[in-house]
C-alpha cells in the first residue's frame, strides 16, 4: 500500500511538471487578444486556445455593431421605430449595462454610441466640433431611453438615431466568457488579455500569482507596479494610444456621455475586480468622474480597487492598493 501510495504521488509530480503555459496573439473584436493558456501538452494548449477564440468570436458576432447582420445593429437601426426580440445573452448584458450606468450616474452609459461620428479619434478629424454640433448629438445620449421588456425579450431604443455600443464592457465581457468556458473545460490555469482587459485564473506554471505591470502614461518606459491578480480581473483605460490632438491639446477617446466631450483630468485608470466586464465599465466610468469624486465612488464598491494616473503623473490609489516598487 506504501509503495502505491508512493508511485501515486510520484506520477502526481510528474503530471505537474509537466504544465506549462500556452500562449497566442491575434486580433480579435478589432483589438489585440493574448490568450494564455495552462496545459499539459502542446495539442491540448492548441486546443483550449482554440476554444477560446471561438466563444470571443461568437460574442463579437452578437454586440458588434460594425456587423450590419448583428442583433446589436438590428436594435441601432430600428431606433425611434420598433423594438426588436434578442437573445437571453445580449438582453442581460444591457440590462447590466444600465444598472451599471445607475450605479455611476451616467458616467458609463452605452448609448454613447450615438456620438460616433461626432469624435473620430484618427487623422480625419481637423478641428474641434461646434458647441451646436455636440449639443445635438448629446440629445441622443441617455440609458433612460433604452426601454427592456422582460415578457417580450425586446430592446427599444426611443429616440431616433439613438444608438448602443459596447466599447466600453464588451471586450471585458469576452475574457470573462473565454475564462468560464475555458474552466469548464477543465484548464486549470491561464490568462485572457484583450488589450488590457485582462482576466486570469489558477497559477502560473511555477505557483506564482499572474502579474500585471503598471505604466504611468506619462513615463511609458518604467513599469512603476507589478501587481498580483489572482482568480480576478484588472483593465487599464488609457487616453495615450487612442486620442486626437487639436490646436496643441490632446483629447481622450473616452468621452463624458452627459457633455459629449472628451474626458480629461486622468490619462490611465487600472480597475481591480471580480469579474473584467464591471473592470472594464468602472475604469471608464472613473475616467469620467475624474480623480477625486472617481476614488470616492471606487471605494464605496466592496471588492474593487483602482490606480489613477493624473494628467500631471501623479499616482492615486485606492485605500486597498498598496505599491511595491
Amino acid at each position: 500500500m506504501k509503495n502505491m501510495l508512493v508511485l501515486l504521488l510520484l506520477i502526481s509530480s510528474a503530471q505537474l511538471l509537466a504544465q506549462e503555459k500556452y500562449k497566442k496573439s491575434l486580433i480579435l473584436m478589432g483589438s489585440r487578444f493574448d490568450i494564455s493558456v495552462v496545459a499539459n501538452s502542446k495539442e491540448k494548449g492548441k486546443k483550449y486556445i482554440q476554444i477560446a477564440i471561438d466563444e470571443i468570436s461568437r460574442i463579437e458576432r452578437i454586440i458588434s455593431s460594425w456587423d450590419s447582420n448583428s442583433q446589436t445593429s438590428l436594435i441601432n437601426r430600428n431606433a425611434g421605430v420598433q423594438p426588436v426580440v434578442v437573445d437571453f445573452e445580449l438582453f442581460d448584458l444591457i440590462e447590466r449595462s444600465i444598472s451599471i450606468s445607475k450605479l455611476t450616474g451616467g458616467a458609463f452609459d452605452i448609448s454613447y454610441a450615438s456620438m460616433d461620428t461626432l469624435w473620430k479619434f484618427d487623422d480625419s478629424l481637423k478641428i474641434m466640433p461646434s458647441e451646436e454640433v455636440v449639443k445635438h448629438s448629446v440629445a441622443k445620449v441617455g440609458f433612460e431611453n433604452i426601454i427592456l421588456n422582460t415578457s417580450s425579450r425586446t430592446i427599444f431604443l426611443k429616440l431616433k438615431g439613438m444608438k448602443i455600443g459596447f466599447g466600453a464592457i464588451g471586450k471585458g465581457y469576452a475574457a470573462d466568457r473565454a475564462k468560464k468556458i475555458l474552466k469548464d473545460q477543465g484548464v486549470c490555469a491561464g490568462i485572457i488579455n484583450a488589450s488590457g482587459d485582462l482576466n486570469t485564473w489558477g497559477t502560473q506554471v511555477d505557483g506564482s500569482d499572474w502579474k500585471v505591470g503598471i505604466k504611468n502614461p506619462l513615463n511609458k518606459n518604467k513599469i512603476f507596479a507589478m501587481m498580483p491578480v489572482s482568480n480576478g480581473a484588472v483593465v487599464t483605460s488609457g487616453n495615450y494610444e487612442k486620442y486626437v490632438q487639436l490646436d496643441g491639446k490632446r483629447y481622450s477617446h473616452i468621452i463624458n456621455p452627459k457633455t459629449g466631450y472628451p474626458s480629461s483630468g486622468i490619462v490611465s485608470a487600472s480597475v481591480f475586480a471580480s469579474k473584467a466586464e464591471l473592470a472594464d465599465a468602472l475604469a471608464t466610468s472613473v475616467f469620467v468622474m475624474g480623480v477625486d469624486v472617481g476614488l470616492d465612488f471606487i471605494e464605496q464598491l466592496k471588492g474593487v480597487e483602482c490606480i489613477l494616473v493624473d494628467d500631471s503623473g501623479k499616482i492615486h490609489t485606492s485605500k486597498g492598493i498598496e505599491i511595491n516598487n
